[in-house]
């Protein structure tokens, strides 16, 4: 436990086997307090490594998808007492060794995420970004920052680190399953008021990082657009899409007549 409180960092991992040691390895010793990995059904040997590791493994036995899994993270990680989440992909394409300047942003600037950016970074095609996806990701920020009236360099990175507060604002698991899961998880922060600020971060990519292919970042792109639609109606009353409602608590079924109830920390 930090002067943060207490830090989670959380993976999302699918065949990861190449490069998750590598990834954990260069998380800075002592800055964090608790790593899971959850595994979406890999077929390779991630598992296997991450407990050699000492992680703490949750397993799919079957694949969700990438927005699947982030629920699983951040609900484990929120069970497991974390103050502050941080998202790190095993794939080693982010450097997790900027993790302190995550938390230094959130600690100075009291906001309630904190995203690394590669526009920041200013070599996003030196570090071997398509150009393609460059472009794309330009278009879709501005549309972005246009719905909602502030002012990112980008929103579609994977390294993030959000505040016990901000998970337990939203409705995340409401959210799809999909890669879109990163954008409506923001748009949800954006309906509740919550803060994001970013920090400068340069990208890694070669064969075994993990990357969307052409065809799929189409349907990413759409389903972007598709969020902002939504928001824009919430902002606006005309209807409110699921991920912007509020979960409802958990029922607690009534006890059988006849039968007794006890806490079973008694």
């Amino acid at each position: 436990m930090g002067r943060h409180g207490k830090i989670a960092v959380v993976m999302p991992a699918y065949n990861a086997e190449r490069t998750l040691e590598k990834t954990f390895a260069d998380i800075p010793v002592g800055s964090v307090d608790d790593v899971i990995l959850v595994d979406d059904s890999s077929r390779d040997r991630t598992v296997e490594i991450a407990r050699r590791l000492g992680l703490h493994v949750v397993v799919h036995p079957k694949n969700r998808g990438y927005g699947g899994n982030q629920k699983t993270c951040y609900r484990t990680a929120l069970d497991r007492g974390a103050d502050i989440v941080v998202m790190v992909h095993p794939d080693h394409q982010y450097d997790p060794r900027v993790i302190p300047d995550l938390l230094e942003t959130l600690q100075r600037s009291g906001c309630d995420a904190v995203f690394g950016s590669r526009m920041l970074g200013g070599r996003p095609i030196q570090g071997g970004m398509p150009k393609w996806k460059y472009l794309g990701n330009i278009l879709l920020t501005a549309v972005e920052n246009s719905t909602f009236l502030i002012y990112l360099t980008e929103y579609h990175s994977g390294f993030r680190a959000y505040t016990r507060r901000y998970l337990e604002a939203v409705n995340f698991e409401a959210n799809s399953d999909g890669f879109v899961f990163d954008t409506e998880i923001i748009a949800q922060g954006m309906a509740h008021g919550l803060t994001i600020r970013e920090i400068p971060i340069e990208t890694r990519y070669f064969d075994e990082a993990s990357q969307i292919a052409f065809g799929p970042s189409v349907r990413y792109g759409l389903a972007i657009l598709k969020t902002m639609g939504l928001f824009k109606l919430h902002e606006w009353g005309v209807w409110s899409s699921r991920i912007f409602r509020t979960a409802a608590p958990p029922t607690v079924p009534a006890p059988l007549p006849g039968r007794e109830t006890r806490d079973s920390s008694g």
